[in-house]
């Protein structure tokens, strides 16, 4: 029993508790349901979770913000319940750092399969660093903090970063002298496939080069193998 992956799920809607916890626990997965921030929070502090599922519109603090404040201290897998069919919601979400979303109403076999697809991913792909592990890294005059999750540049300031910037330099930090190709990151920061018309991956690598006043005609950096993807081109410690 301790052996199968424990799954969190986050729902003010009991029947949908009810419902999603009977059928994991079919399917060979130890499930929790609560209903609000406050009872997530107390599952954490006493147990061992392998995926939350985590619902968007729940009374008090909502998903989002949930998900927001996990991610300053946990890489614990996080899959979006949303009845909202607007495209905001979703890109917010993943954005904050979301693994995967999955609209209202759905078919817990789909549920089902993206559990098992984000669990799949997270054993063996490069995720954030564990700030209780790596607690920040030094690479071309330049330090990200991975408990304040802050970028210092060498005269000691601050410089802001959203949410999907950090996780991108982060990942491409820990990844070190191997390179990451478009569909990779994509599947990383975003928790789903790469669409080969996708550009937002190069959207976001433009915007740290402009953080890091790495030139974009001959980037030192974040260095394009083309071809193949980006890599951090100068000398990466972790500290």
């Amino acid at each position: 029993m301790a052996d199968r992956p424990h799954l969190l799920i986050v729902d003010d809607d009991r029947e949908i508790r009810s419902l999603l916890s009977q059928y994991l626990e079919k399917n060979e997965f130890r499930a929790t349901a609560v209903a609000d921030g406050r009872e997530m929070r107390r599952v954490l502090d006493r147990a061992a979770v392998d995926l939350i599922v985590l619902d968007l519109m729940l009374p008090g603090e909502d998903g989002l913000t949930l998900c927001r404040e996990l991610r300053t201290h946990s890489q614990i897998p996080v899959i979006m319940l949303t009845a909202r069919g607007e495209d905001v919601d979703r890109i917010v979400g993943l954005e904050i750092g979301a693994d995967d979303y999955l609209p209202k109403p759905f078919n817990p076999r789909e549920l089902l399969v993206r559990i098992r697809a984000v669990l799949r991913r997270a054993a063996h792909a490069p995720r954030d660093p564990n700030p209780q592990l790596v607690r920040g890294f030094t690479f071309g005059g330049w330090r990200l903090d991975t408990t304040r999750r802050t970028l210092t540049d060498a005269a000691g300031k601050d410089v802001s970063l959203s949410g999907a910037e950090y996780r991108l330099l982060a990942v491409l930090l820990s990844a070190g002298n191997r390179v990451l190709s478009r569909a990779q990151l994509t599947e990383l920061l975003r928790g789903r496939e790469a669409d080969p018309f996708d550009r937002s991956i190069d959207v976001r690598v433009s915007r740290l080069r402009q953080l890091l006043g790495d030139d974009a005609r001959a980037p030192q950096i974040i260095k394009t193998i083309y071809g193949e993807g980006y890599v951090i081109g100068v000398p990466v410690e972790t500290a």
